[in-house]
């Protein structure tokens, strides 16, 4: 455990003459409060603020961080209220812990609701004080170093957040060391197969790699001293979960990963920086296509340095990175390092750039009320892989790979792209759909009566446009779902001899909360979305009328028994049972994993998984979807299709055929394409529930020459 010493030796020698007596108090007040409590490990509570402030210390940040650091669990896991923590130690200190401290006092109607709180609330508390995230970032690092402690299942839910949200914030942030750490621990935790296994063939060739790093680290270094450029070189092997992504992406072996090994080059000045880059290029043939220059072109992190491969001695290619000491610094820990030259004050002006990406994630979030739609958007939002675009004039529009003309066309403004007809790219005509490219200039043509389609949200790649896409959809739905609603209520009430015109607003208004909705519109659009039976409401607000309706009622549910149609017995539709229910072909949702309902209408619900590709295209409007729950039959037999990428060698189907029926497992259908040394196998098998495919899963993976498992779905 670290010692209050360590931390007091580290900030004295990053910030000398710093008065410490604040940190001191911070220091003993959580010692105090936190006596009697322990960690899941059984060391002493007051172990893990101190950890939390040596990540600070390391970070070099200021004494007011670092007392945040030591109280940031006070309020949370003490009586100590927030304001007892102003009174004592400041405003700037008590609004680093409210701003850690998680909303938990608070009912809410699901877990994910509450996350999805926690998370808006700590990204406004970050535009108000960076350091907010700092705390919260070393935090939620020495909990991933001491994971092992909690239970199997929060184990995995701390580690997948950690991967969708903590490791995409510290990279937005540019703390490239912080990102890797909670990378590779989260992915020790979320596929530990996968992860020894990466890692088994790391360690193979560990030797030998840093050997080949030695010998061109001396040849690099003997030749910026002979050129007279000063230059501190390092050799690194890139981190398992980078190498991991990277196989999973591009579908290649670790052979083929070309910056497995890299060299950093950190020198003094850019026109260094370029000189290195020259003698690197006439000493080893350069890879084409693999040289990006960051340094002109920042990322949006402000991120800068430059990048190329190369083939090196004995034909091993491995990459070069070269960037200034500044750039090296902003590279390792991002607005940290930026942080420590403010003395602890507020961001001068033209650091503001930095926080342009934070302020405009908040806007565009502020008005998501939904918690699954802002879980998603944040992780889109914080963790895309840049495409560099331009405008006719040279503005730079910065897009995810994948990323659109409509993407594009949102990004200068909302106008534009709901007017947008067509795009050129470098001049010629385009799809709307096309994939935009680095270096593209992007032209949008408007036309001011044309609007938004539906098909869009299938190709946009930026939370903006689907947002805008689905906010312009939503209101001509709810428009269309309103006067259908009307109509249907109305054809009903004629069919019964119901005046409507002598039901009271009242009695509307009661059957409206009786239903769930707010107001008697919300009443007609979910009967027009097909959510709520118009026979069924007409009931309600015409007593009268019941028996005859609830006569109707059984007519049609004798009828749909004599043609065969009902509801797929294994989901229960919460709050009703006289709906056609029915299991996504897309996702084929099997037992046990997260579903959601979707209102389709005149065909019934739709079941997805929550984790379906076209969930987030179809659920635009929250008013369509409804809660549905696996009931029924518990060994119902569900078809599972799934892909394995293998090597292309004798016995290998044989291998695959005994795995599967070794966890009792029925093969529907086998086949096998084979080409490069590779084989495809496509098989569909017989699945119990998500353990069981998981089970499944984990055997195939075993097998020696088995690269890739996934299961098959349809976009």
């Amino acid at each position: 455990m670290v010692e209050f010493a360590d931390i007091v030796r580290k900030v004295e020698a990053s910030r000398p003459g710093e008065d410490l007596t604040l940190l001191r108090r911070a220091y003993e007040f959580s010692l105090a409060e936190h006596r009697t409590q322990k960690r899941l490990s059984g060391e002493p509570f007051v172990s893990h603020p101190l950890e939390v402030a040596n990540v600070l210390a390391e970070m070099k940040l200021d004494v007011v961080c670092l007392a945040g650091g030591m109280l940031h669990d006070v309020v949370e896991d003490t009586p100590t209220t927030i304001e007892r923590v102003r009174q004592e130690f400041g405003p700037e200190v008590a609004r680093i812990v409210e701003g850690v401290t998680k909303i938990s006092r608070i009912e809410f109607s699901s877990s994910e609701e509450q996350q999805a709180e926690n998370f808006r609330k700590m990204l406004l508390a970050m535009v108000e004080d960076i350091r907010v995230v700092l705390v919260k970032l070393a935090d939620r690092l020495h909990n991933m170093r001491t994971l092992e402690a909690l239970p199997s299942e929060k184990r995995l839910r701390v580690a997948r957040e950690t991967m969708d949200i903590y490791a995409p914030i510290a990279h937005r942030l540019g703390m490239g060391k912080m990102r890797g750490e909670l990378e590779d621990l989260a992915f020790r935790h979320l596929d530990p197969e996968a992860f020894e296994e990466v890692k088994k063939a790391v360690e193979s060739r560990r030797k030998l790699s840093e050997e080949f790093l030695h010998e061109v680290r001396a040849e690099v270094e003997a030749k910026m001293k002979q050129l007279g450029i000063p230059a501190r070189v390092e050799g690194r092997i890139k981190r398992l979960y980078s190498i991991y992504n990277k196989l999973q992406r591009q579908k290649i072996s670790i052979d083929q990963v070309y910056d497995l090994l890299a060299l950093r080059i950190v020198t003094d000045t850019v026109k260094n920086s370029y000189s290195a880059l020259g003698i690197i290029h006439n000493t080893w043939r350069p890879v084409p296509g693999r040289i990006k220059d960051f340094i002109a072109i920042p990322r949006p992190n402000l991120y800068q340095s430059l990048h190329t491969s190369v083939i090196g001695p004995h034909g091993q290619p491995f990459e070069v990175q070269i960037r200034t000491e500044e750039m090296h610094r902003t590279a390792e820990e991002g607005i940290a390092a930026h942080w420590k030259y403010k003395d602890g004050r507020r961001l001068a002006q033209q650091d503001e750039e930095r926080f342009a990406w934070l302020r405009q994630l908040v806007e565009w979030q502020q008005e998501m009320r939904d918690p699954g739609d802002f879980l998603s958007t944040l992780r889109i939002d914080l963790y895309p892989e840049e495409v560099y675009t331009f405008t006719p004039k040279g503005k730079v529009i910065v897009l995810p790979r994948d990323g659109t003309p409509i993407d594009f066309a949102y990004a200068i403004h909302t106008e534009v792209g709901n007017h947008c007809v067509g795009a050129k790219v470098n001049g010629r005509i385009v799809r709307l759909n096309s994939k935009l490219k680095n270096g593209d200039i992007v032209e949008i043509v408007t036309k001011a009566d044309h609007q938004p389609s539906r098909d869009w949200l299938g190709w946009v790649r930026t939370s903006r446009a689907r947002d805008k896409i689905k906010h312009w959809i939503n209101l001509a739905q709810r428009r269309q779902a309103l006067e259908i609603g009307r109509k249907l209520i109305e054809k009903e009430a004629r069919k019964y001899g119901v005046t409507l015109k002598r039901v009271s607003e009242v009695d509307f208004q009661r059957v409206a909360r009786e239903y769930g909705a707010t107001q008697v519109d919300d009443l007609y659009a979910g009967i027009g979305y097909g959510k709520f039976a118009a026979r069924q409401v007409l009931a309600n607000l015409a007593p009268a009328a019941k028996i005859e309706v609830e006569k109707g009622s059984k007519l049609t549910s004798a009828v749909k028994r004599v043609l065969g149609i009902s509801r797929d017995p294994a989901i229960e539709v919460h709050g009703h049972d006289d709906l056609m229910v029915y299991r996504a072909k897309c996702c084929n949702p099997i037992r046990g994993e997260e579903v959601i309902g979707y209102i389709t209408r005149g065909k019934g619900i739709a079941v997805h998984s929550k984790n379906c590709a076209n969930v987030q295209n179809l659920l635009y409007d929250a008013e369509r979807r409804i809660e549905v729950l696996w009931a029924g039959p518990k060994y119902s037999l569900y078809p599972v299709a799934l892909t394995l990428v293998t090597e292309d060698r004798q016995g290998m189907l044989a291998d695959v055929t005994s795995a599967i029926s070794g966890v009792n497992s029925n093969i529907q259908n086998i086949e096998a394409r084979t080409g490069d040394n590779r084989a495809l196998i496509d098989v569909t098998l017989d699945i119990v529930d998500v353990a069981h495919l998981e089970k499944i899963v984990s055997q195939l993976k075993k097998i020696e020459g088995v690269y890739q498992v996934e299961r098959v779905t349809r976009s």
